[in-house]
C-alpha cells in the first residue's frame, strides 16, 4: 500500500500544481467570461487568483494522493455574454485548457535552455527510499505533465468538460441535437471511460508526445 502512495517529493509537487495550475485554469474561464460581459463568475467570487475560491475538496485530495483531480467549475451564463458572438462561449470554454498549455510551455523553458535535466534527482530520501524534497527538474516535470494531462482531459468532447462546448462550436448545426441528446449522460460516459481504462488510449499518446516535445 505504501508503494502506491506518492513520495513526499511528489506530494509537494502536487501541492504546487494544485495551487497554481488549477487556480489559473479556473481563473482563465472566469476572466474570459467577464471579458465577454458575463459577470456571473465575478459575482460568485471566482474572478480571483485565490486558490481557496477555486479548489474542490474531493478533487484536491485525489490530486494529492493519486496525482489526478479537479477544481470547482466556474459558473457561466452564456445568455449574459453581452459581447455576444457565435464563438463567445467557445472562447470561455477553451480558455482553461489553453492556460494549461501556456503554463506547460513556460515551465518547459528551463529544460529547453539546458538549465535543468530530466535526469536530475533529489538525493534526500525517507526511510522507504523515496525523495523527500523534489529537485527543480522533478517539480517542473510534474507541473508540465499534469498541465498537459488537464488540458487533454478537459478537451474530451463530453459534457461537462470544456471540450464539449469547443467541439459543438465547430460541428455543423445538425450535430447540436446529438450533443443535446447525450449531454445528460456525459458524467456517466466519463466514468465509463475512466474506469474501463480507455482514458489512457484516448489521451495517452498525445500526452506522451507533447511532454517529450516540451521537455526535449
Amino acid at each position: 500500500m505504501l508503494s502506491l502512495l506518492p513520495s513526499p517529493a511528489q506530494f509537494i509537487s502536487y501541492v504546487f500544481v494544485l495551487l497554481v495550475a488549477f487556480t489559473v485554469h479556473e481563473f482563465s474561464h472566469a476572466w474570459t467570461a467577464n471579458y465577454f460581459g458575463d459577470d456571473t463568475p465575478r459575482l460568485n467570487g471566482r474572478l480571483t487568483l485565490n486558490p481557496l475560491r477555486h479548489l474542490d475538496p474531493i478533487g484536491s485530495v485525489l490530486l494529492l494522493v493519486a496525482g489526478f483531480g479537479w477544481a470547482k467549475p466556474v459558473p457561466v451564463n452564456p445568455y449574459a455574454l453581452q459581447r455576444r458572438s457565435a464563438s463567445a462561449y467557445m472562447w470561455v470554454s477553451i480558455a482553461g485548457p489553453f492556460s494549461n498549455l501556456m503554463m506547460a510551455i513556460i515551465a518547459a523553458i528551463p529544460f529547453r535552455l539546458g538549465l535543468v535535466s530530466i535526469m536530475d534527482a533529489s538525493q534526500t530520501v525517507d526511510l522507504f527510499g523515496k525523495p523527500i524534497l523534489p529537485s527543480l527538474s522533478m517539480l517542473l516535470y510534474i507541473f508540465i505533465y499534469t498541465n498537459l494531462l488537464l488540458m487533454l482531459f478537459n478537451l474530451i468532447p463530453v459534457a461537462p468538460l470544456d471540450g464539449e462546448k469547443v467541439a459543438e462550436y465547430f460541428m455543423p448545426p445538425s450535430m447540436t441535437r446529438v450533443f443535446d441528446a447525450i449531454r445528460p449522460y456525459g458524467p456517466l460516459i466519463l466514468l465509463l471511460i475512466v474506469f474501463s481504462g480507455r482514458l489512457n488510449y484516448i489521451i495517452g499518446p498525445p500526452l506522451s508526445y507533447l511532454t517529450m516535445l516540451l521537455v526535449g
